[in-house]
């Protein structure tokens, strides 16, 4: 069971982008999300959680110290991306060759638990890339992370060879991430601007420098996030757009199914662990703030997701009832609450 969760989501390579489009006095992030399904939930993580990775043996015991929203697709404390009330976000990307620590004494976390981790123990960029090394992700599943927070501050985080690569400061010159190394994407950044044009294709260097080119534009930060978006989207496969804007703590999304801008306020949420998880289906109709739209997590409500999305990714499909119940119940057998506020 650690195996499976260790390698979600296993997928051909996706086009997944993210380019922060604010400045320092106003940092924003805008993500798009490529996969198979559809379906997600969007869930409010509580302040004061204990939990338990999944990886066994080996596997870290945390307890959250800060509340967040994440989109999670296959299941909870399993997120693709999210932000936590401090302000800090964290996305994936999809990256070919990367190369996971190899086993050591360090606690393990499975990669998307790696998100989570972050998310509840962390207020900034800065403490994330101070506590990286500490914990092992493991998996199956290459992909590398960008982190921002509600001061400016970036990161590029990266498993190559092994080893952990952090691009933050002067090593970050450009502050976006696709399916490439952040190396060979700065450099196809330099050449598209020496030979003065704008790429047009969907490969992973032309959506990073195209996006990254976009995010220079004036106006408003949050609509220039949506409108670099749909520049770097891939039709057929782009999920959901998310736009963060960290200093304030909103949250704006937009899905396939739902092109409407619906928006999250994490100041108008209750992180208290005392009150139960809360959820928002993705798919749900409806525009504007939905903030007030959450209603109380269910495990019932897990599975349904993890049965829509591993019926609908190719590779996930023939996975048998046992593994699917298992990561369903894992956080509620797993979880309890320590009260942090």
């Amino acid at each position: 069971m650690a195996l499976l969760v260790a390698s979600l989501p296993v997928f051909p390579a996706r086009a997944c982008t993210t380019v922060c489009v604010g400045d320092d006095t106003r940092p924003v992030v805008a993500y798009n999300y490529d996969f198979d399904p559809q379906e997600g939930l969007v869930l409010v993580n509580k302040r004061g959680t204990v939990r338990k990775s999944r990886v066994d043996p080996g596997g870290l015991t945390w307890t959250s110290r800060y509340g967040s929203v994440t989109f999670n697709q296959f299941g909870r404390d399993n997120p693709t991306t999210g932000m936590n009330e401090k302000g800090l976000m964290v996305s994936l990307m999809w990256l070919e060759g990367t190369e996971y620590p190899p086993a050591d004494s360090r606690p393990a976390l499975a990669i998307l638990e790696w998100i989570q981790h972050h998310l509840d123990t962390s207020a900034s960029v800065a403490e994330v890339v101070a506590d990286a090394a500490r914990v092992r992700p493991t998996g199956t599943t290459p992909i590398h992370y960008l982190f921002a927070d509600a001061t400016g501050d970036a990161a590029v985080v990266e498993f190559l060879d092994g080893r952990l690569v952090v691009h933050r400061g002067a090593t970050l010159p450009v502050r976006a991430l696709a399916n490439s190394t952040y190396d060979e994407s700065v450099r196809a950044y330099e050449s598209a601007k020496t030979a003065g044009a704008v790429p047009a294709s969907r490969g992973s260097l032309d959506r990073f420098v195209r996006g990254a080119l976009l995010a220079k534009a004036p106006g408003d930060p949050i609509a220039r996030g949506f409108t670099v978006l749909a520049s770097v989207a891939n039709p057929g496969r782009t999920r959901w757009s998310v736009v963060y804007d960290l200093a304030a703590r909103v949250v704006s999304f937009r899905t396939d199914t739902n092109a409407s801008v619906r928006r999250v306020a994490l100041d108008r949420l209750d992180f208290s662990c005392r009150t139960p998880v809360a959820m928002l289906d993705i798919t749900t109709p409806g525009a504007g703030d939905v903030t007030g739209g959450f209603r109380e997590y269910t495990r019932a409500a897990n599975r349904a997701l993890i049965d829509a999305s591993f019926s609908k990714t190719p590779f996930l499909a023939a996975r048998p009832e046992a593994e699917r119940a298992s990561l369903a119940a894992h956080p509620d057998t797993t979880s309890s609450c320590a009260p942090v506020d």
